[in-house]
This record gives C-alpha cells, sequence and structure tokens, in this order.
C-alpha cells in the first residue's frame, strides 16, 4: 500500500518557531519570578490584605433600595410603570389564550407552522399543544406562552435596537461586546437578586430578567448581519442615489434576514431555558411546578411539567429555523390571515360549545408510573449492583478519585503560581493583550475575597469538561462518519439542547444524590449536545479534495480522520472546547442547589436570603472565572491568521 504523503500528527503537534519562542520566554521568567514570589508570598490562599470588602457598600444599597422602594419617585414613576405594563401586558395574552381556548390555541399554532415550514411540523406542533393538555399542564403551559410572548418580543426589540447600533456603529460595537459578554457569562441567579430588590417577587422581575438573559443573542447577530452585508450590493445602492435609511430599509436589513431571525431563533431558546430559572421569583406557568417538583424530589411531576417546556422549545425552535431557510416569504402574511380566520372560527365555535377549558377526563396520570420507574431505578441501580456497583458508588468515585484531588491540587497551588499558569496558556494560543485579560479576571477573583470557593468551582468546570469533550468528540467522530448515526442522534439532541437547566437536576439527583458529582453530570448532560453538533459539523466540512487525495494514496478511515480531518477541523474544535466550557459552567453554578457548594452556592443563598453582597460577589467570581476560560480556550480571528 503506497504510503501517504499528509502530515502525521505527530510532526503537526511540533511548536512553530512563534509558539517555540513564546515557550522559550515563559521558561525564563518562571525561572526569574518564581523564586522571587515563593519567597515573598510562600502560602497557597490569597493574601488577605490584597481583598476588598464590597459587604459593607452592597449592604447599604440593598437596605436604601427597600427603603425607598414605595416612596422615592425613581420607583414610583419610573420602575413603577415599568412593571404595571408588563403585569397588564402578560394579563392580557394570557387572558387571550384561555379566551382562544385549548382548540384555538392549537389550531393557530398550527397554522403559522404550516405556512412557514410544511404540512408535517404543523401537524408535530399540534400533537405538541394537545400532549400538553393530556399531561394535565394545559394552563400553566399558557401561563408560560403569556410570559414568554411578553419576554421575547421585549428581548427582541432591545436586542434589535443595541443590534442596530453595533452594525452601523464600530465604536458602539466595541463599546457594547463587553456589556453582552458580562450579561450571557453572569449566572441568571446572580441577576435575579437586585431585580428582584427593585421589582419585588412576581411575573415583572421574571419578565425583566429574562429580557436581560435573552436579549444578547439577538443584539450579537443582527449586529453580524449588518456589518456582514455585502459590499458589492450596498455599493450598487449607493450608486442609486439612497439615502441612509433607504440603505438601511431595502437593502442592510433584508440582507441580514437569516441572521435576524437566527437571532430570534435563539432568544426563544434562551427565554424558554429562563422560564424554570424565573418560577423562582415568581413567574408561575410550567417553571413552578418543575421547581416545586425539585424541591421535592419528585421526579414524575417534574418531567410532567418539563415535558411541556421542552414540546414548546422544539416547535418554536423549528419554526423560527423552518423560517430562516424559507426563500419565498410573499406568501406567509395571506396565508396567516387564513390561518386567523380558522382560529377567530374555531374559539367562536369552542365557545358557543362551552369547550373552551382542556376536558379533565383527557388527562393521564404521567407522574405515577414515571416515580414508579425512579423507585425502581434508585432500589436496583443506586446501590448494590454487582460488579460495576451502583449509581451512587460512581458518584463517590468520581469526587474521590477526580473532583477531590483536582481541587485540592487547585487550592495547593499559591496563588502566584495560578496566575501564572492562567498568564502561559492564554499567551500560547493568543497575544499579551488576551493573557492580561485572562490574569485580570482571576486576579479580580483573588480581590472579591472568594478565592477558594471560585477555585472549587474551577475544578468542577474543570472535571465536567474533561468528561464532555471526551464523550463529545466520540460522538461527533462517529456522527460525522455516518449518515445513520447523525440521523438517530439529531432528535436525542434537540430534546438535551431544548430541556431547561433545572430538568437535569431532577433525574441526576434521583439517580446519583446530591453532591459535586450529580452537578457535575448535569453539566456534562446539558453540555454534550453542543460539543457533539460542532465537532460533527467541523468534520464534516473538511474539505473533500483533501480526502480525496488522501483516499487515492492509500489512506485509511482511521489514518485520514487522524492525519485529515481532525487537523483541518482545528478551528471548530476549538469552538467545541469554548462553548463546552461556557455551558458547563452554567450549569455546574446552578448545582450548587443540589450539593455543588462554592460559588453556585453562595448565588442561590444570596437569593434565598436577599443577601446582595453575598450573591453579587459570587455572581461576578463566576464572570471573571468565565471570562478566564474563554480567554484560555478560545483563539481569536487575528491569532488563527497568524497561525499562532
Amino acid at each position: 500500500m503506497a504510503t501517504i504523503t499528509v502530515p502525521s500528527p505527530r510532526r503537526v503537534a511540533l511548536p512553530t518557531g512563534r509558539a517555540a519562542r513564546k515557550l522559550l520566554a515563559l521558561a525564563v521568567a518562571a525561572a526569574i519570578l518564581v523564586p522571587v514570589a515563593n519567597s515573598q508570598w510562600p502560602s497557597a490562599p490569597w493574601p488577605h490584605h490584597l481583598t476588598v470588602d464590597l459587604s459593607a457598600p452592597l449592604s447599604s444599597a440593598s437596605n436604601w433600595v427597600i427603603d425607598n422602594r414605595d416612596t422615592h419617585p425613581l420607583f414610583l414613576y419610573f420602575f413603577g410603570y415599568i412593571s404595571n405594563a408588563v403585569v397588564l401586558t402578560v394579563r392580557a395574552v394570557y387572558l387571550t389564550l384561555l379566551a382562544v381556548g385549548w382548540l384555538g390555541v392549537t389550531v393557530a399554532a398550527a397554522a403559522v407552522a404550516q405556512r412557514v415550514a410544511g404540512t408535517r411540523l404543523a401537524l408535530g406542533t399540534a400533537a405538541a399543544f394537545l400532549a400538553c393538555g393530556v399531561l394535565g399542564m394545559w394552563v400553566p403551559t399558557m401561563q408560560t406562552l403569556a410570559l414568554m410572548v411578553v419576554a421575547v418580543l421585549a428581548s427582541v426589540a432591545v436586542g434589535f435596537v443595541l443590534g442596530l447600533g453595533a452594525g452601523l456603529s464600530g465604536r458602539l460595537n466595541r463599546a457594547l461586546r463587553p456589556v453582552l459578554d458580562t450579561m450571557q457569562v453572569l449566572p441568571a441567579f446572580a441577576y435575579l437578586l437586585p431585580v428582584v430588590l427593585v421589582f419585588g417577587i412576581g411575573v415583572p422581575a421574571a419578565v425583566l430578567a429574562t429580557v436581560v438573559y435573552a436579549a444578547p443573542p439577538m443584539a450579537r447577530l443582527t449586529a453580524l448581519g449588518l456589518r456582514g452585508a455585502d459590499p458589492e450590493v450596498l455599493e450598487a445602492v449607493d450608486s442609486l442615489g439612497a439615502t441612509r435609511v433607504q440603505r438601511l430599509l431595502t437593502a442592510r436589513l433584508p440582507l441580514a434576514r437569516r441572521e435576524l431571525l437566527l437571532g430570534l431563533n435563539q432568544t426563544i431558546m434562551m427565554a424558554l431555558s429562563m422560564a424554570v430559572i424565573a418560577s423562582v421569583i415568581g413567574a408561575g406557568g410550567l417553571g413552578d411546578r418543575v421547581y416545586q417538583a425539585l424541591a421535592s424530589v419528585d421526579v414524575g411531576a417534574a418531567l410532567a411539567a418539563g415535558v411541556p417546556i421542552v414540546l414548546l422549545a422544539v416547535v418554536l425552535d423549528r419554526i423560527t429555523a423552518a423560517a430562516g431557510e424559507r426563500a419565498d416569504v410573499r406568501k406567509a402574511p395571506a396565508g396567516l390571515l387564513y390561518g386567523l380566520g380558522a382560529t377567530v372560527a374555531v374559539a367562536l365555535a369552542a365557545r358557543l360549545l362551552g369547550r373552551l377549558d382542556w376536558p379533565t377526563a383527557w388527562t393521564l396520570d404521567f407522574a405515577g408510573p414515571v416515580n414508579r420507574a425512579v423507585d425502581w431505578m434508585t432500589a436496583h441501580l443506586y446501590s448494590g449492583v454487582p460488579v460495576v456497583g451502583g449509581t451512587a458508588d460512581w458518584a463517590g468515585h468520581f469526587t474521590t478519585w477526580v473532583l477531590d484531588p483536582v481541587r485540592s491540587g487547585l487550592q495547593w497551588l499559591p496563588w502566584w503560581a495560578v496566575l501564572f499558569v492562567v498568564a502561559a496558556l492564554a499567551w500560547l494560543i493568543g497575544t499579551w493583550r488576551t493573557a492580561l485579560t485572562a490574569v485580570l479576571a482571576m486576579a479580580a477573583i483573588g480581590v472579591l475575597g472568594v478565592w477558594e470557593p471560585s477555585l472549587d468551582t474551577l475544578s468542577q468546570v474543570l472535571a465536567a469538561v474533561a468528561v464532555t469533550l471526551v464523550l463529545g468528540f466520540a460522538t461527533g467522530i462517529a456522527a460525522a462518519r455516518s449518515d445513520r448515526v447523525e440521523r438517530a442522534l439529531r432528535p436525542v439532541l434537540d430534546v438535551f439542547q431544548t430541556m431547561p437547566q433545572f430538568v437535569y437536576l431532577i433525574p441526576v439527583v434521583a439517580l446519583f444524590g446530591v453532591g459535586r458529582a450529580p452537578a457535575v453530570a448535569a453539566a456534562v448532560v446539558y453540555a454534550l449536545p453542543a460539543v457533539v453538533r460542532i465537532t460533527a459539523q467541523g468534520l464534516r466540512q473538511v474539505d473533500p479534495a483533501a480526502l480525496e487525495s488522501a483516499r487515492s494514496l492509500g489512506a485509511t478511515g482511521r489514518q485520514q480522520l487522524l492525519q485529515v480531518q481532525l487537523p483541518l477541523a482545528r478551528p471548530a474544535l476549538l469552538l467545541a472546547v469554548n462553548q463546552g466550557v461556557v455551558l458547563v459552567l452554567a450549569v455546574v453554578i446552578i448545582g450548587g442547589l443540589v450539593g455543588g457548594g462554592a460559588l453556585g452556592y453562595d448565588v442561590a443563598f444570596g437569593l434565598a436570603q436577599g443577601d446582595l453582597a453575598t450573591g453579587l460577589v459570587a455572581g461576578a467570581a463566576i464572570v471573571c472565572l468565565g471570562l478566564m476560560l474563554d480567554r484560555v480556550t478560545q483563539p481569536t480571528e487575528r491569532r488563527t491568521e497568524k497561525g499562532a
């Protein structure tokens, strides 16, 4: 067999000239700085004199808000009006849905799906809404849907305005980038606290917290679409004497249509993922049912409420994705008018027949069989399984052999050594600016006084990311090399990606108990779909000419994978690592509710006790941790182009 000429993995791994110079510089810096730092700061913890206590000013701010919330003009005439407008709008949408009735809502949703994506999705949409009723969750579903309609509309409006400004102004785009990064990295629990402090428990706080969480994707994708418009088209429009407004309306926005619809899709997904978290502050609906079931570890009741959330997410994801791919949208408005007419006719008929509410006789007991299945699994799989041991044994071994050593190792390292390692990793794949940003983010954690809990959280993130990448890369490679595997995985990944974060915790707790290992397991399940999808897509997009060349030289399938596909798919693999880190971090924090401890527990404790200082400091530390991990794992375009 002929020997292929593509570079071997070992040869590719050799450092380039730039990388070699960086390694030499790091070795020299370590030889000089480590002895000096060790003599000055021999102990591992962050020095107390380098911390800043924010508890006093944050507590003062919290007390001022509480004392003035009912009397100060800012609250009476600004926040008060916003709160009232949100309440009235959500209530109006909810009453409208109830007035249309279950049959009218189902017909309306199916009509929209049919005009946008065809009959098959229309039938799936109708089945999804009917399933919500069969599970006995029709009214909570309408409550969640009303809240999501208002939150998504507000998020899209805010995101579009911000994205419009960023797309038309490079200066505003650069200014908004760190703000949007912070909004997306900051855990939801952290900003629920100030929102509740201002608006109190209830629907307004839930809607506004959802807007903060869901608006950034719309802003980013709007700016991306506007800034990526075809220059030749814009020049043609300019040559016709169009004004800036005309150029925006006739060229930029139409050219950015796909990005705008993708932004809508992502906003809907993120708003639905907040449905459960917002229930903590009085959002009601399906999220409240899931949260109450989590508190009592009632897996059946939680899934009965979680399944409708997943169904809504899948349906809305499919509809908005189909709208983005649809080439001809001119026929859609006319079709929607027909659908509106059919909805009104069905609603009137249902009202005349007294059939607006879902019939009680048409509901099924979903929670009972699920709980019996969980009880069986707990009795037979939790412990005592011959040879392999039970799930509780796996959790204990993972904690003892992986989580504890990683945490102990990180906390054993002196604080300056951790900063040096972060700087070295960030500089090796980036520039000195990247390293400086990562070091400052990590140092800010120490200044905030949460060094040890942050390292505890970091140990959980690193362990979860390692497991996620091993499973995700292996599954993604299998999906990329087999169409059958890819088709079989698609519905599973869809469900996993649309399921709210809280829902993952319930079966995990039932099987693994409470502790850090269940939090890591939930994070792995949540982050795995994104890693699998990005890996499979990156491998499938490798230049076919390169693969054909390797095959013509007699390369085996394994050689093609290791020597051609993986090296050429390096940018996609790095993106998979980055997304895995971000998603794992999001769920590890929520894992603080089930014994994960560390920063996640501090954020949840601050929200439960109204302790602004504890919650916000832990939230800020999570943002810094996320920023550091992002800089360490994701090269920028400039670095990639230079081959660093």
